[in-house]
């Protein structure tokens, strides 16, 4: 099937669920945030399905061996293609029929990512909106974090590597892209607050178009 038959069936499947993306910058707890959420709303008997992304495509594969192996070995303009194709994936495969089975998704990470991150590669944001709402829904959260601290956490925490996606002069330009996005539908929290507060502050954000969902 083409790229744009791909793109036109994406776009004729109604969406009758709800969608929540948690987004910003790698260690702001994302991850612990879609999870905890997960758990509370399987809890509260809310239909649910957790998703992440890179997803564990061929192309979201090819896109963890970048941040690991190193990005030199493609264009920005491949790179954004295979987050795209990805997403696509994604969505046709797992988001879609989730939504029109009036269940609530929730993403651990999604298309602003690809906008900020992306973005500072030198490539046209706005193009890059435009390439990916031809076919994803809108998204709601994002999770802000200080760099520094977000480093902290990746390595004193999590106990990982840094990867090629998060150099500090980077994320500090990614953050800030973050911090600009002007929709109207982002909510914006802070994710310094200790991990229960953040989570409550989560619930208390959604909770009104969870209710009338389930209202509907």
């Amino acid at each position: 099937m083409s790229w744009f038959r791909y793109q036109r069936q994406a776009r004729t499947i109604p969406d009758r669920g709800l969608l929540f993306a948690f987004e910003g910058i790698d260690g702001s707890g994302k991850s612990t945030q879609a999870r905890l959420l997960a758990e509370h709303l399987r809890a509260s008997g809310v239909p649910v399905v957790l998703l992440r992304e890179p997803t564990q495509s061929v192309f979201g594969r090819k896109i963890r061996e970048l941040g690991a192996n190193g990005r030199d070995q493609l264009s920005p303009e491949q790179e954004l293609r295979l987050f795209v194709n990805d997403r696509l994936q994604n969505v046709l495969r797992n988001v879609r029929p989730a939504l029109r089975q009036r269940q609530v998704v929730l993403l651990d990470r999604y298309y602003l990512s690809t906008v900020c991150y992306q973005g500072e590669l030198g490539l046209d944001p706005q193009r890059i909106r435009r390439a990916n709402e031809s076919f994803a829904p809108l998204p709601v959260l994002i999770l802000d974090l200080p760099v520094a601290e977000a480093l902290r956490r990746i390595v004193e925490v999590r106990k990982d590597r840094l990867n090629l996606f998060e150099r500090e002069e980077y994320l500090e330009r990614v953050r800030a892209r973050f911090l600009a996005l002007p929709d109207a539908n982002i909510v914006r929290l802070d994710a310094t607050l200790p991990e229960q507060v953040l989570a409550d502050q989560v619930r208390e954000a959604i909770g009104p178009m969870i209710d009338a969902h389930i209202l509907c």
